[in-house]
């Protein structure tokens, strides 16, 4: 055997070891499949940050909550203080979805501010209040 085909020989043969070293590291390792998620997971963030739909959605989804919050709120300062207590139930029952809404949309709204970067539409609240 010359020189040459030993060093091919050598040279594959660690290519393949290197290759299934590689393989085995990224879907059957704990840390490897880490990896592996977190690069997927970052392709995924930035095809996301490009795309139209998605920030539309999140739009939506954001101003669709902002209405409910608003809604429950209105009802909510209008029957707290009746004399009648079926009226005073509404209102608590109100302030309890009117809550609601504010924990779902702040934690939804800080999961996907990357969408805007520091462009937030002005209908858009970065955080609703809770009613005490």
């Amino acid at each position: 055997m010359t020189k040459k085909v030993k060093v091919s020989i050598i040279l594959g043969v660690t290519f393949v070891t290197l290759f299934i070293g590689l393989v085995i590291f990224f879907n059957a390792t704990p840390a490897g499949r880490t990896v592996w998620n977190n690069w997927q997971a970052s392709i995924q963030e930035a095809n996301d940050k490009s795309e139209y739909e998605t920030r539309k959605k999140v739009e939506d989804t954001c101003r669709s909550m902002i209405a409910s919050y608003q809604l429950d709120v209105m009802t909510y300062e209008a029957f707290k203080d009746n004399e009648d207590e079926y009226y005073r139930s509404i209102a608590m029952d109100a302030r309890i979805r009117a809550n609601q809404t504010a924990s779902t949309y702040n934690e939804y709204f800080l999961k996907n501010s990357y969408v805007w970067k520091d462009d937030v539409p002005s209908d858009i609240s970065e955080r609703l209040i809770y009613i005490e």
